[in-house]
């Protein structure tokens, strides 16, 4: 094996691959609306010679090259967030432009210069004869991400019938290899009220004021410490083993959990009348020991959803695809931690560590955000809430571009992540030394007792 031969090819691609991502960039992807950017993925696999590639009934572009039983896959989802307030943005986002350094534009680091290299590491393992014997690789192009985590990959395990060996997750990890991440869920809360003539509103049941006790003290369990004076004790207490003691070392490695409320709705006869019913959206992020129903019972403890008997529920998630396709499930995404001495781990930094070293690499720009342990764990949440959180299948993270960019106005990533990233990916199946014989998982949420496969 060659080290020098697949850091030059990858370097050599980086024309190609830049061409390709500001096709990907150039074409509005936002989630059930991925059809263009999946089919110009199709076409580069085709163009690049991949052994099969198609498109499954939900819309993800899967592409494969070798022909051994076994699957090593690479996941990047294709779709991204929309642009928000156009004047936030300093060029157009579709269209942007580069440098000798950068690519600017929505989706280049969140996600789609990681399907890019991912692409082009699949493409070098090819020419370089890289493919252990019995293996075939996988580059999942996945659709809904931004929508629903993981769902993509529920299908494509349930329905495609596919589990890999491992997957290597290609969102942004600001040049670390990341070994898990926080879960979250959506939770809905609805309290009823009364209308009446806003005229008179002592005749009425003001549902809104009801949500405002309860609104606070959802800011309470997010900001309050947990003393024995705090009567509603913050969700800080999972680093503590008084409160976690199973899993406070975990909770610490991840971060603590965060709720915070994302939506409001009401309903009132009139702008001259008494709201008769209010609710929120809770966006909840969840640390290693928390579960979906401890919670949406936390929830329910608050002081002020017991005292108007507020009803505490978990979205679903059922919009349809871009083929039409409409596959539901709840909106719960598990926490997931990987071991750091699992073998799948391992390959992908000994791959690092063989092409440029045990340190994070990155441009000078953005040292502040690679100066970190090479292995680490990423604040958002991807795929692997379902690939490793719901399903135990390993999954391990590396991938072009920054965190900090996703979802932001006059989002860029660097041309040299996308390079160091497929020649990453194509020497990682070669250190590969197989399946562990242990469970590679240090902590997994699993799935709920609902009925969803």
């Amino acid at each position: 094996m060659d080290v020098n031969a697949v850091r030059s090819a990858a370097e050599q691609y980086l024309p190609q691959m830049t061409r390709f991502l500001r096709d990907l960039i150039a074409i509005p992807s936002e989630s059930c609306e991925e059809e263009g950017v999946i089919r110009r993925t199709i076409k580069e696999m085709e163009a690049l010679g991949f052994d099969e590639a198609f498109i499954d009934p939900e819309g993800n572009a899967l592409g494969y090259v070798g022909t051994g039983d076994k699957i090593i896959a690479f996941d990047g989802h294709i779709d991204t967030v929309g642009i928000g307030n156009i004047n936030n943005w300093k060029e157009d986002p579709y269209k942007g432009y580069e440098t000798e350094d950068i690519i600017y534009g929505r989706g280049g680091s969140d996600q789609e210069g990681g399907v890019v290299s991912a692409v082009y590491g699949a493409k070098i393992m090819k020419d370089l004869g890289l493919i252990p014997e019995g293996y075939k690789i996988l580059v999942a192009a996945t659709v809904q991400e931004e929508d629903c985590d993981g769902l993509c990959w529920q299908y494509i395990h349930n329905e495609d019938g596919i589990t890999p060996e491992f997957v290597v997750s290609t969102e942004p990890t600001d040049g670390g290899i990341y070994r898990g991440h926080r879960g979250r869920m959506e939770i809905r809360v609805d309290v009823a009220g009364v209308s009446c003539h806003g005229s008179a509103p002592e005749r009425g049941d003001n549902a809104i004021y009801k949500m405002a006790e309860i609104c606070l003290q959802v800011k309470q369990l997010n900001e309050n410490g947990c003393g024995k004076d705090d009567e509603i004790k913050g969700l800080v207490k999972m680093l503590e083993p008084e409160f976690n003691p199973d899993h406070y070392e975990d909770a610490r490695f991840l971060g603590r959990g965060t709720c915070t409320i994302s939506q409001i709705f009401y309903t009132s006869p009139s702008r001259c009348a008494v709201a008769d019913s209010c609710a929120i959206s809770i966006d909840r992020r969840m640390t290693a020991g928390e579960t979906w129903d401890s919670c949406l019972k936390e929830i329910e403890d608050l002081p002020a959803c017991k005292k108007y008997g507020a009803k505490v529920s978990m979205y679903m998630y059922d919009r349809p695809a871009w083929t039409g396709l409409k596959y539901e499930t709840e909106c719960y995404f598990p926490t997931w931690i990987n071991k750091e001495t699992a073998s799948h781990v391992q390959a992908i930094a000994d791959a690092h560590r063989a092409l440029y070293g045990d340190k994070r690499m990155g441009h000078p720009d953005t040292k502040a955000l690679r100066d970190r342990p090479l292995i680490d764990k990423w604040t958002f949440s991807t795929n692997g809430v379902s690939i490793q959180g719901r399903y135990g299948i390993p999954c391990v993270g590396f991938g072009p571009g920054a965190e900090s960019q996703a979802h932001a106005p006059n989002e860029i990533t660097w041309k040299e992540d996308l390079v160091r990233c497929a020649a990453v990916y194509a020497l990682t199946p070669y250190f590969y030394k197989g399946k562990d014989d242990d469970d590679v998982c240090q902590f997994r949420a699993g799935k709920t007792n609902n009925d969803i496969k």
